[in-house]
C-alpha cells in the first residue's frame, strides 16, 4: 500500500518561488523531494511513498498537492529524475499501451537526465511523465506520480493555468529538500 500523508504539503508560496532562481515562466511546477522525509523515514527519501511535494505557481494561485518523485521499486535500470529544470506538455501516459491503459498526463517536451540504478546518468527522452499514481503503489519507474484522489485536480488545473496563459509548455523545477 503506497503511504499518503494526512495532509497536503504547506509550504509558504515565497518560499516555493526562492527556488525558482530567475526562471521566468507564467506557470510553473515545483517539485521537493522528500518534503516529508523525517516524517516517514528519519534516514531520508523513501520509495512507494508519497512522501514528496509538487507546488503549482501562477499569476492566479498557488497550490499543493501530494506527490511521489522516486521509483516505485529498486532494481538495475530503474530510472529517478535528477533534480534540474526540465520542459512538459500536455499529452498521453502510458501510449505504449493498450488504449484502456491510456489517460491524458504530462509527458516529457524535451530531454530529461536520470540516474539509472547500477548505471549512472542517462539523458534523453524516456517517458519520464507526471501521471497518475495508484492507492497501491506510486506507480513510478522514473515518472513523478500524484495521489489518485488529487490527480483530477492537479491536471486540470494545470491544464486551465497553462491555457490561460497561452503557454504549451510548463516548466518543471525538481529540487531534494535540503
Amino acid at each position: 500500500m503506497a503511504i499518503l500523508p494526512k495532509s497536503k504539503p504547506q509550504q509558504p508560496r515565497n518560499v516555493t518561488e526562492s527556488l525558482l532562481k530567475d526562471l521566468e515562466s507564467p506557470v510553473t511546477l515545483v517539485g521537493v523531494r522528500g518534503y516529508y522525509s523525517e516524517t516517514f523515514a528519519p534516514s531520508g527519501n523513501n520509495i512507494n511513498v508519497y512522501d514528496d511535494a509538487m507546488f503549482l505557481i501562477s499569476a492566479n494561485g498557488y497550490y499543493s498537492f501530494n506527490a511521489n518523485t522516486d521509483p516505485s521499486i529498486y532494481k538495475p535500470h530503474v530510472a529517478r529524475l535528477k533534480a534540474g529544470i526540465w520542459q512538459y506538455k500536455l499529452g498521453i501516459h502510458n501510449l505504449s499501451k493498450a488504449k484502456s491503459r491510456q489517460y491524458p498526463a504530462l509527458v516529457q517536451a524535451a530531454p530529461v537526465t536520470v540516474s539509472r540504478v547500477k548505471e549512472g546518468d542517462d539523458t534523453g527522452f524516456f517517458g519520464i511523465n507526471i501521471h497518475r499514481g495508484s492507492n497501491t503503489t506510486t506507480s513510478s519507474l522514473g515518472c513523478q506520480t500524484i495521489p489518485p484522489t488529487q490527480w483530477s485536480g492537479f491536471y486540470e488545473l494545470v491544464k486551465s493555468e497553462m491555457a490561460r496563459a497561452n503557454i504549451k509548455q510548463i516548466p518543471y523545477v525538481l529540487v531534494d529538500k535540503s
